[in-house]
């Protein structure tokens, strides 16, 4: 039996998410979908092509696509392992046919994309949930993997955003989460080719700090930005809340 972190991408389970609607075969341990997911999922709105930034085993496009609000996706992710289980993940939910899944660095230049399938200007949406932490500054995993997952520097979410600008079509549109300290240095970057921001803030608990925003941008978008009420995912007791239950079981949705 393999040992580590090997064994860990061994044992591979199967979980249901979004009410049972959608299947997942995804590692015990490590970067396991969530809550994250689930929110940048509701978030999103509809789509006929997404792409899905950084995709891991696939749950952001493949959720959209079980439920309804997208035709087709492209998933996205440079990790092979994340990759052989979105690909499973894509037969578990008999979504193979409108579901492409390509191996690649999101850094990687345009004609490396290009000769993957991904070219300029195919897609209305594009989603991603980022690493959010800034390499240097937090404990990194010993495993390389989970650690490259995990954490990223400014610089490189730079390269996501122009891979994400350069597979939209005109005025497509870009859903993202990640961490409200990031906002300072994440705007700027967004706004070199995104506009027309909607930001949503999302609390844990109706009086804790918000733990992460929800951003929805525009391509070349020109209209103010606006920062949107809040979403509280916990009541005081650490119930969900009516709206979260509704978003975990893939009913409800989050405009932004």
């Amino acid at each position: 039996m393999p040992e580590g972190a090997d064994a860990d991408r061994a044992a591979v389970r199967e979980d249901r998410l979004l009410g049972g609607r959608l299947r997942l075969a995804q590692l015990p341990t490590g970067h396991r979908a969530g809550t994250d997911a689930i929110l940048l999922i509701a978030a999103a709105g509809t789509a006929r092509h997404l792409i899905d930034l950084g995709s891991g085993v696939g749950t952001a496009g493949l959720g959209l696509v079980a439920l309804g609000r997208a035709s087709r996706a492209t998933l996205v992710e440079r990790d092979a392992d994340a990759t052989a289980l979105a690909r499973r993940n894509a037969g578990l939910n008999g979504l193979d046919r409108c579901v492409a899944v390509v191996e690649t660095d999101i850094a990687a230049p345009a004609r490396v994309h290009a000769s993957l399938g991904l070219a300029p200007g195919m897609a209305d949406l594009v989603v991603s949930n980022p690493p959010f932490n800034r390499t240097g500054q937090h404990r990194a995993s010993p495993d390389p993997v989970r650690a490259l997952a995990h954490a990223m520097m400014p610089d490189d979410l730079g390269h996501w955003l122009k891979t994400a600008a350069r597979l939209m079509a005109g005025q497509g549109r870009l859903v993202m989460i990640h961490r409200p300290e990031a906002l300072p240095w994440l705007l700027p970057l967004l706004g070199q080719r995104f506009g027309s921001f909607g930001i949503r803030p999302v609390h844990t608990k109706p009086d804790d700090p918000a733990r992460r925003v929800l951003i929805g941008a525009v391509l070349g978008g020109k209209a103010p930005a606006r920062l949107l009420p809040a979403l509280v995912l916990h009541q005081t007791d650490g119930r969900f809340t009516p709206l979260a239950d509704s978003l975990n079981n893939g009913d409800a949705q989050i405009a932004l």
